[in-house]
């Protein structure tokens, strides 16, 4: 076993002597890399986005951005991360670097005031610089209007730079119209740039870790057949993959676990099957990942994804994390009850399906015994045709739902034959809307049908009254979701 290190800016720095629940962003700021900063410590504000070499979707490697603070530097041993200040080129002897094209676009167009945030946005920015496939015409630089080009939407620059890549970054002072501008004038990578080369060539092999100090432990293993092995000895242990849960519980409740097992590079957890039956998605995938991959093979789940969080949660998130928490008001279990999918839940002894709906069991629990983790998740096909995820929230994004629905319906001559409506946020688990459901199927795709249907769902869970919401609101909501459904659907079903 070899000392646990990790390769920052090019250079191998030894995580010791860190504690094992020692973030990342705290490692590096203790090695006076302190570009990253700590501004929220729940992954919120983006002021602590480091890159991380990352299996590719299209090339070998991916440049990801992920939250610092989160992320144990246990988990990153052996991998490969670029901070703020790694960025620049070096210059000859005696001359200071160059600014990167990302840090040059920032400076002239006025997107750094204060400067707190502004290494974390250059982070994320720059993994978007270099993702493979963006729209990046060489007149974009130039453009009198960076928000004018052929690649250009409401969300995307004439480049082909997707905001979304800056949505879990927060800024105090620019008002975001200069850091916009910055992201919509960058070109493409140079064929000399060293990190746009890096992504031809594999990223780090994962590495089996054993990280011991004191009473507290962090463990990777190689195989998932160690992985369960290790369970059954240490049922209690704490299963992490991106750490976007755990690392807020070690960081604003200061919880520490004895034992912690990372599962977030084992390979039987990160693969995605597009069978004749089903669609069977890794529990350890990233959602980033998993976009990317089914490219809106699955169309719920491609409107569940630009809200769920950030980008900079979304990868590192996985789905069976989500799942694995229990909790009511996680964005992507009404996704997944909506499509009637299965969890596969793997101990030493073997694997079992248990559909999503018999899942939850109460709050925060679930069917899953001591030593079994969830190994993927299974979405049955033929999808239905008419789907919508509904979330409602007090932000657009990176905010936590008072509501969110999921509704897929399969409408025929104008009339439900199947209808399939997943509520989180309303009860202490997330529910299937049975008693709408019914309401709705064998019946009309009509105003009387969805008003009466409607009013069935207002009165579905047990919604509380807390900072977010009030109960009333809350099943307020729930009726709205199914009229608005039904206004937005009503003509595209009738032609």
């Amino acid at each position: 076993m070899t000392e646990a290190r990790i390769t920052v800016n090019g250079k191998e720095a030894p995580i010791s002597p860190a504690a094992p629940h020692t973030t990342a962003l705290d490692f590096l700021r203790e090695r006076g890399l302190t570009g990253t900063k700590e501004g929220c410590a729940e992954g919120e504000c983006g002021a602590c986005s480091v890159l991380v070499a990352r299996p590719g979707v299209n090339k070998p490697t991916d440049w990801v951005a992920v939250n610092a603070c989160l992320v144990p530097a246990a988990a990153l041993d052996g991998q490969e991360i670029i901070t703020s200040e790694g960025l620049a080129t070096a210059g000859a002897p005696g001359t200071p670097p160059s600014l990167h094209p990302v840090q040059e676009e920032m400076a002239v167009r006025g997107g750094s005031q204060c400067g707190y945030c502004t290494p974390g946005f250059i982070c994320s920015m720059a993994a978007e610089y270099y993702r493979p496939g963006r729209c990046a015409p060489e007149s974009s630089a130039d453009s009198a209007d960076p928000a004018e080009g052929a690649c250009a939407d409401a969300e995307h620059g004439p480049n082909g730079f997707d905001l979304h890549a800056l949505s879990g970054n927060l800024c105090r002072c620019t008002g975001y119209r200069p850091i916009r501008d910055a992201a919509f004038a960058v070109g493409a990578p140079a064929e000399q740039d060293p990190l746009a080369q890096r992504r031809e060539q594999a990223p780090p092999a994962p590495v089996a870790t054993v990280y011991a100090q004191d009473e507290y432990t962090f463990l990777r293993k190689n195989t998932l057949a160690e992985t369960l092995q290790l369970l059954r000895e240490r049922p209690d242990a704490v299963l992490v993959a991106g750490s976007t849960d755990w690392g807020v519980e070690v960081n604003i409740r200061s919880r520490r676990a004895d034992c912690v097992v990372a599962i977030d590079r084992l390979p039987e957890l990160r693969e995605l099957r597009v069978e004749s039956d089903c669609v069977e998605i890794g529990a350890a995938l990233t959602l980033t990942e998993i976009e990317r991959r089914l490219d809106g093979d699955v169309p719920l789940l491609a409107e569940l994804f630009p809200q769920f969080a950030s980008r900079l949660i979304r990868n590192g998130a996985t789905l069976g994390g989500n799942l694995g928490t229990g909790s009511p008001i996680g964005d992507s279990p009404p996704v997944l009850l909506a499509l009637e999918a299965s969890v596969v839940l793997a101990d030493a002894d073997g694997e079992r399906v248990v559909p999503l709906a018999d899942y939850f069991t109460g709050y925060r629990q679930s069917v899953r015994r001591p030593g079994e983790l969830i190994r993927a998740v299974r979405v049955p096909l033929p999808l239905s045709p008419v789907t919508a995820f509904h979330k409602i929230a007090k932000r657009r994004f990176d905010d936590i739902s008072s509501v969110a629905v999921a509704f897929a319906l399969d409408i025929e001559d104008g009339v439900v034959r199947k209808a399939r409506i997943g509520l989180g946020g309303v009860a202490a688990t997330p529910i299937r809307s049975l008693a709408t459901e019914a309401a709705l199927e064998g019946r009309p795709w009509s105003a009387q049908t969805v008003e009466a249907a409607a009013r069935v769902l207002r009165g579905e869970g047990t919604p509380m009254s807390d900072h977010r919401a009030s109960a009333l609101y809350r099943s307020a909501m729930l009726g709205q979701s199914l009229l608005k459904l039904h206004a937005q659907t009503t003509e595209a079903v009738s032609s």
